[in-house]
């Protein structure tokens, strides 16, 4: 569904001659196809699920994140705005994200929903935070927080 709607936005950017919005998506459906072609490989023939697309433009905007930390380190905010421009438009195909106070307690809630009880049981929670909010969230961050809570 998420790789429908990608394609459908990539016509109608074309026919709009939207510029950036028909490379980033360009970029996106270039990078979704390297991932179709490596799940080949693994006897995936159907291409990657909309979870893992999720993954890779939660990716994608954390990369742009870091190329803007660095544009306006060395005085490109022409550069720096072009990848803000890019994560507007990666982040219309990705659900809401999830502000820090409702990562810590959706963190809290799998915490007990799992019975995560020391340090030993963080790659549970975080595979279960991952399970429920695929593109949802910060794993970075989250995975600081059931730190903090399993110590």
């Amino acid at each position: 569904m998420l790789r429908e709607s990608l394609s459908e936005a990539l016509k109608t950017s074309q026919k709009a001659k939207e510029a950036r919005k028909v490379a980033t998506l360009r970029l996106i459906l270039a990078a979704l196809k390297d991932r179709d072609i490596a799940a080949r490989g693994e006897g995936n023939d159907k291409g990657v699920p909309d979870d893992d697309i999720l993954s890779m433009l939660a990716t994608m905007v954390r990369q742009r994140h870091e190329s803007i930390k660095f544009y306006v380190e060395g005085a490109r905010e022409e550069l720096a705005q072009q990848e803000r421009e890019e994560i507007d438009i990666i982040r219309e195909f990705m659900p809401r994200q999830l502000d820090d106070d409702e990562v810590a307690a959706s963190v809290v809630e799998v915490i007990k929903a799992v019975s995560a009880e020391g340090l030993k049981d963080m790659g549970r929670t975080m595979a279960e935070l991952r399970n429920r909010f695929a593109g949802q969230m910060d794993f970075g961050k989250a995975s600081k927080i059931v730190k903090e809570q399993l110590s």
